[in-house]
């Protein structure tokens, strides 16, 4: 063959070699932007979707707990963390409480219950639940229609009046369900609603707790009705699918109802420890169960 020849096949082979890698180059950059694009939209789409979820969890199962800010962490196309960072307001005065650590991929995301649900202490002589971060004593809503829990239903208020200069949260179970015209009156002017125990499931609590959720809402003003309407928005919301029977089962009797005529299981409270002692013997309270507290100091101002 002659020579030229053979170098313009070489020199051709060349050429179209050379062609296939940048065309190959081309498509993989191309490739490798659309991988880009569609992983962190989907990416983008968890990282929403847990935020929300995580927001609505705090607004209706979460009693005084306030989030202090929410952010992304160690983001990638793939997935990433949310931290949550919480805190008490106990009458003016801030309580760290536990921070959230939740996950979301591609495919969906994962909250951080383990630090959602509370820690059990048991011992010979006490049993209470805790924040696993903080280690601070947790206030407990107990069921009037729940006879026997695993012990007995405590009233902690006559203890928390001894506690001076302090301020103190305190979870009121009622002995029976009331509407909040009936219990308005009954707690004193100096304390704070801060949260209305609404709703929770009714099951067998005599060998432990069962570590389900309790569902009602915050309350900031005079006034909740405004409150009342977007926990009842957020539980749907919630709930989507229908498949938890207690937020089904409350909204099938109240969605329709104005907050005047619904009947709220207990409230949580906010105040001067000394604030508490009214409450001491009332008949209306079947179980107060104290939460965190903080002592008063001479610069910070309580709200009541």
């Amino acid at each position: 063959m002659d020579i030229s020849l053979k170098k313009a096949l070489r020199k051709a082979k060349f050429k179209q070699l050379l062609v296939m890698i940048i065309t190959s180059i081309i498509i993989l950059m191309v490739l490798l932007f659309i991988f880009n694009r569609v992983g962190n939209y989907f990416a983008a789409k968890s990282t929403f979707k847990l935020h929300d979820i995580l927001f609505l969890h705090n607004a209706i199962m979460e009693p005084n707990i306030q989030i202090d800010s929410q952010v992304t962490s160690n983001s990638s196309m793939f997935g990433g963390n949310i931290v949550t960072n919480r805190s008490k307001n106990i009458n003016g005065y801030l309580v760290r409480w536990s921070t959230l650590t939740s996950s979301y991929n591609w495919f969906g995301v994962k909250i951080d219950h383990n630090e959602l649900v509370p820690g059990f202490h048991w011992s010979d002589r006490e049993f209470y639940e805790y924040d696993k971060q903080t280690k601070t004593k947790a206030a407990t809503f107990y069921h009037p229609l729940i006879q026997k829990y695993y012990e007995d239903v405590p009233n902690e208020l006559k203890g928390l009046s001894e506690l001076k200069n302090h301020v103190a949260e305190v979870a009121i179970s009622f002995d029976q369900p009331y509407t909040f015209g009936e219990i308005r009156n009954k707690l004193p002017a100096n304390v704070n609603v801060v949260w209305f125990y609404m709703t929770s499931s009714i099951g067998d609590e005599s060998h432990g707790p069962s570590g389900m959720p309790v569902y009602g809402f915050a309350d900031s003003t005079d006034e909740p009705a405004s409150g009342y309407e977007n926990f009842i928005a957020n539980l749907e919301k919630y709930d989507v699918d229908g498949d938890d029977e207690t937020i089904q089962e409350f909204l099938k009797i109240n969605k329709s109802k104005s907050f005047n005529d619904v009947e709220i299981l207990g409230v949580m409270l906010t105040g001067k420890t000394e604030s508490f002692k009214p409450l001491e013997n009332e008949g209306f309270i079947r179980g107060a169960s104290v939460g965190a507290t903080a002592q008063i100091v001479p610069y910070i101002k309580p709200d009541k």
